[in-house]
């Protein structure tokens, strides 16, 4: 007679007995570095959980940094918090290995939380791939950014309400995208931009998107911002076209704004791709964003 070892058989939930509690992603990176022999180098590199930061071999300046999530997306009750600090005279060009997915959330919310900090006569492009968010995710991000008087910074985050191509649309969620950026102390932009829990509907409205399910906003600052505003515009197109760029001068500085939607992931990279290689000069695109 076959006999079974108890000891080798994992043991069942009673009958009504709660479930464990499902494992979360928490992940934090750091990543700091400086000029040193006339080009920008790793100092520090901090990485824990499921949050990691590779660097690609380049060839002078800027560094640049891929970051990765090896969850493979985010759901509710998950953590991430990217620092990223470029020194004096440093600069540095922030990436993603693939656009981040927000899946759909039975609990609590995803959250996201990034500090970027830039000294003097640094400059910093944080140009992370899109942002996929899911039906019934829930998702929160902050982004806090502190630029030296005389620093430059460009950075973009681009959301995604569903992937048309595959058939998948976000009708119902939450999400929350928060902006604080400082230079020199003062506060130079803000905005916060909710939106659910009838995303679709949201959506729809004229003064939304009209229906345009990707979105991306670009803010540059650098004294240069001023100079790129119409060549700006000549990409983004007009009002029908959806989106537009406005410049205010900030202090001794200057920031561009832009924003541009869309009905769908290709067609915004179509002048997203553009309007990145226009804004961050010399730099361009990120090698990642041509694969």
């Amino acid at each position: 007679m076959d006999t079974i070892d108890n000891a080798l058989t994992p043991a069942l939930p009673l009958a009504g007995a709660p479930l464990p509690a499902a494992q979360r992603v928490a992940g934090r990176a750091r990543l700091f570095c400086g000029k040193s022999d006339g080009r920008t180098r790793l100092q520090r590199l901090y990485q824990d959980g499921s949050a990691k930061i590779r660097l690609p071999a380049v060839q002078g300046d800027p560094l640049e940094a891929v970051l990765i999530n090896t969850a493979g997306g985010m759901t509710g009750g998950d953590r991430l918090g990217w620092t990223i600090e470029v020194g004096a005279e440093a600069s540095a060009s922030i990436t993603t290995q693939a656009c981040e997915k927000v899946y759909r959330a039975a609990a609590d919310r995803a959250e996201t939380n990034v500090g970027l900090r830039v000294g003097p006569g640094g400059r910093l492009a944080w140009l992370p791939q899109e942002t996929i968010v899911f039906n019934r995710a829930a998702f929160a991000r902050t982004l806090d950014v502190d630029l030296a008087e005389d620093a430059e910074a460009l950075v973009l985050e681009a959301t995604l309400f569903g992937r048309l191509a595959m058939g998948e649309r976000t009708v119902q969620g939450n999400f929350h995208d928060r902006w604080r950026v400082r230079q020199g102390g003062a506060l130079v932009h803000a905005e916060d931009f909710w939106i659910g829990p009838d995303i679709a509907a949201t959506l729809r409205r004229p003064a939304a998107t009209g229906g345009a399910l990707a979105i991306a906003t670009l803010l540059l600052v650098s004294p240069q911002a001023e100079s790129l505003l119409e060549a700006a515009r000549a990409i983004i197109g007009d009002s029908a076209a959806g989106g537009g760029a406005s410049f205010w001068s900030v202090g001794r500085s200057g920031k561009l704004l832009a924003r541009l939607t869309a009905g769908d992931g290709y067609q915004l990279r179509k002048r997203l791709v553009p309007l990145v290689e226009l804004l961050n000069g010399r730099a361009g695109l990120p090698k990642l964003w041509s694969l």
